[in-house]
C-alpha cells in the first residue's frame, strides 16, 4: 500500500469518526451527564458519611459507638439519648448564648464590610488600593497569630468574660474575606447609578443606603451564611474569652459533655445533631440566595 492510499484511508477514517461522533452527539451527551452524576452522588455521599454517622451514633449505646464493625443500625435506638444530653448541662442556656453572639456578630459584620467595601469600589481617596491590597493580604495570617495580642487588648479593656470580644471586632470591618466580597460585587455595579443620584442631590451615604445596599441582596445574604456559620461553629474564641459556664456558647457546652471522668459520646452527638439541625434549615431556605451571591460575586479587577 502506498503513502497516498494509507493518507487516503487514514482521512477517510477520520471522516467516518466524526460522522459517527456528529450522529451520536446527543446519546454521548446523555452518557457523560449519567456518568457526572453518578460520580458527583458517590462524592456527595462521601462526604455525609460522617454527618450520617454522628446523627445515627446519637441514637446507640455507649458500647456501640466504637464497635467494630460499625453498627449503622442500632439495635435498641436510645431516644433517651437526647434528653439526657439538656439533663446534664443547660444546653438551653448555651443556645441562648450563642444566639447573642451570633446575631450581634453577623449583624456588624455585614454592615461594617458593607461600608468597608463600598468605600474601596466607589470612593476615591489617597492609599485606597494600596490600603485594600493591605487588607487582602493579612488573609495570609493564620488565625492563631493573633490570638495573644488580642488576648492581651482585650484584657487590658477588661472584656475578659464578656461576650465584646466575639462581637465588638466584627464592627470594625468584619473580615478581610467579606470586605474583599463586597467591594467586587459594588463594583461590578453600573457607576451611572451614582452619577444620577449625585446630579439629584443624594450625597454618598444616601446612595450607599438607598441605591447600593438594595442592590446588594445576593452578596448579603452570601455574608450573612458564610459569617453565621463561622460565628455559630466558633469554639477556640469563646474558649479563651469565657471563663464561666453561664457565658458559654453551644461548642464549648457540648464539649463540656466530656469531663476528665467520663466520656459521654452517645451524649456528645445527640447534642451536637441538635446543634446542627438549625444550619441545615437556613442553608434549605436561603441556599437560592447563597448560590446567586457565589455565582455574581466577583472576579472582576
Amino acid at each position: 500500500m502506498t503513502t497516498k492510499e494509507r493518507e487516503s484511508n487514514f482521512l477517510s477514517g477520520t471522516s467516518k469518526f466524526r460522522l459517527w461522533m456528529y450522529q451520536h452527539s446527543k446519546t454521548l451527551r446523555q452518557i457523560g451527564l449519567v456518568v457526572l452524576q453518578i460520580a458527583l452522588t458517590v462524592f456527595m455521599f462521601t462526604f455525609l458519611i460522617p454527618t450520617l454517622w454522628m446523627v445515627v451514633s446519637s441514637l446507640k449505646a455507649s458500647t456501640e459507638i466504637f464497635s467494630h464493625p460499625i453498627v449503622w443500625i442500632p439495635k435498641d435506638p436510645q431516644w433517651r439519648n437526647y434528653v439526657r444530653a439538656f439533663q446534664e448541662l443547660p444546653l438551653e442556656r448555651f443556645a441562648w448564648n450563642s444566639f447573642v453572639v451570633v446575631v450581634g456578630a453577623v449583624v456588624g459584620t455585614v454592615i461594617s464590610s458593607a461600608l468597608v467595601g463600598f468605600s474601596f469600589a466607589r470612593l476615591r481617596w489617597p492609599g485606597r488600593d494600596f490600603l485594600f491590597s493591605l487588607v487582602v493580604a493579612t488573609l495570609l495570617l493564620p488565625g492563631v497569630v493573633l490570638l495573644i495580642p488580642r488576648f492581651v487588648i482585650f484584657r487590658n479593656l477588661d472584656w475578659i468574660n464578656t461576650y465584646l470580644p466575639l462581637i465588638v471586632p466584627f464592627w470594625l470591618g468584619g473580615s478581610p474575606f467579606y470586605i474583599f466580597l463586597m467591594r467586587q460585587f459594588i463594583r461590578g455595579l453600573p457607576k451611572e447609578l451614582d452619577d444620577a443620584a449625585l446630579i439629584d442631590g443624594a450625597n454618598r451615604f444616601q446612595i450607599f443606603a438607598r441605591i447600593i445596599l438594595p442592590l446588594c441582596k445576593p452578596v448579603i445574604a452570601t455574608v450573612t451564611v458564610f459569617s453565621l456559620l463561622e460565628h455559630y461553629n466558633a469554639f477556640l474564641e469563646p474558649l479563651i474569652y469565657l471563663n464561666s459556664m453561664d457565658m458559654w456558647t453551644l461548642p464549648i457546652g457540648i464539649r463540656g459533655l466530656n469531663d476528665a471522668y467520663a466520656a459521654n459520646w452517645e451524649l456528645v452527638f445527640a447534642a451536637s445533631t441538635v446543634m446542627m439541625i438549625p444550619m441545615v434549615l437556613l442553608f434549605i431556605f436561603a441556599q437560592r440566595y447563597f448560590v446567586r451571591g457565589i455565582a455574581t460575586t466577583g472576579l472582576k479587577g
